[in-house]
């Protein structure tokens, strides 16, 4: 079967037909994207290098966590025969017409790493036939899926000529994975040329309800993806910089960005940390030496775990504790809100600084146990007694509703610092704690 050279509407209909449809890493985005290919009708064959993974999606049991609705739809398309996994790749790009790539890309110390696209991409090109698709999904700098074409090309076959090559980025994030998928954001499409971009639009235009965006090529698309983090990492640094000039003019920087955000053209983000396997990341991928904006940004958001620790040390101070042998407990472990992922997640960079001024460190999150808060190497806490200063580096809904009139009076001391906007400050302070939190007025 020939996907390549086919026209929007054959694409679509050979999708709901059963397409052939590899994709090649089942982790938080590849799996779902997986699932709503074979909701959609295609013949799925997955492929990851985790056998357990693997074994489990063959089992129809979706190993995931935390994705709303996955659980089902695995089990569901497994059962009716239209998902299957495998742990060679070669494997099932010889079964696949449409091969999708959604693999991690590494960043470590600031320095893109590519191979394990890279090592899909050769394992792909083993099984590539004419009349074949090609899509990267997994955000890259751009200029990355082109340079792709020489590995794949190891199958003898050639780019815009024997098969297609596109570039369509996830536009995903953990917790809402199916909702984007099917069309939260409409679908951006990158192509090599107009055949790969016609049966491609087709493809997607079935899996996602608000549309595909076509752009002028694969470099483009790829761009986009990588603006969209930038931004918001950009963004947040602003945002963390005004809070500060805020500060020293002693008024509140959330009812100015609130009143400021009024006006249409002004969309000012929440002052705090950035963590997570996207945005902290995305800036590396076009930084150079001429983008001293970005770089900035960043430096600006790695900053604000310190900013909180000074905090801290500050209110202990006023009442004449030092953090050296002091108790805190780190309200929350994971990134954000309601995600169970610990990627540059603030609350590391605030355990190393705690301990490096000597303080003793406990963490408290409603999603880890007890062994998984004390793989970080801090303690586990169940409760608020004996703790000399709270700080909050997580906005899960259960910190929000929490009883600070009870907690107030198991406290060693009387300091709650709060890195996102949590608790309302002005109530702490009328229960007689010393409270600073990012962006109100105190």
């Amino acid at each position: 079967m020939s996907l390549y050279g086919l026209s929007t509407d054959e694409a679509a209909k050979a999708l709901k037909d059963g397409l052939p449809v590899g994709v090649y890493g089942l982790g938080k985005m590849g799996l779902p994207l997986a699932g709503v290919f074979a909701e959609s009708g295609a013949r799925v064959f997955g492929a990851d290098i985790n056998p357990g993974v693997v074994d489990s999606i063959n089992k129809g049991t979706n190993p995931v966590i935390g994705e709303p609705g996955l659980d089902e739809l695995i089990s569901r398309v497994s059962s009716e025969g239209k998902l299957s996994a495998s742990t060679s790749l070669s494997e099932v790009a010889s079964k696949a017409v449409l091969h999708v790539i959604l693999v991690p890309t590494l960043v470590k110390d600031g320095v893109v790493d590519l191979s394990v696209v890279e090592s899909v991409a050769s394992e792909l090109s083993k099984g590539l036939k004419k009349g074949d698709v090609v899509v990267t999904e997994c955000t890259m700098p751009p200029g990355s899926t082109m340079s792709l074409i020489s590995l794949l090309e190891g199958s003898g076959l050639k780019a815009g000529v024997d098969f297609g090559l596109a570039h369509c980025p996830e536009r995903t994030m953990s917790g809402s994975a199916l909702r984007d998928i099917k069309g939260e954001y409409p679908k951006v499409v990158g192509c090599l040329d107009d055949a790969s971009s016609k049966a491609v639009y087709g493809i997607y235009s079935v899996i996602n309800l608000r549309g595909v965006i076509n752009v002028s090529d694969i470099r483009s698309a790829e761009c986009v993806k990588v603006f969209e983090g930038v931004y918001r990492d950009v963004n947040i640094g602003l945002a963390n910089e005004l809070t500060f000039v805020c500060e020293r003019l002693g008024v509140d920087s959330l009812e100015v960005f609130d009143v400021a955000n009024s006006q249409p053209y002004c969309h000012i983000h929440r002052p705090g940390g950035v963590g997570g396997h996207c945005i902290p990341f995305y800036p590396f991928f076009v930084m150079d030496d001429e983008t001293d904006l970005l770089r900035v940004a960043r430096a600006l958001n790695d900053s604000v775990a310190l900013k909180l620790v000074d905090e801290a040390e500050r209110l202990l101070g006023e009442c004449s504790r030092s953090l050296d042998g002091a108790r805190v407990l780190v309200l929350g472990l994971s990134f954000r809100e309601g995600v169970k992922e610990t990627i540059k997640s603030i609350s590391l960079d605030l355990f190393a600084h705690l301990k490096q001024r000597g303080a003793l460190v406990s963490c408290m999150d409603p999603l880890y146990t007890r062994d998984e808060v004390e793989s970080f190497g801090v303690s586990y806490a169940d409760s608020f007694k004996g703790f000399d200063c709270v700080l909050i580096s997580t906005n899960h809904h259960e910190f929000r509703s929490l009883d600070w009139d009870t907690i107030s009076k198991v406290l060693s001391y009387p300091v709650v610092v709060d890195g996102r906007q949590v608790v309302d400050p002005v109530k702490l302070k009328e229960l007689g704690l010393l409270v600073y939190s990012l962006g109100y007025r105190i």
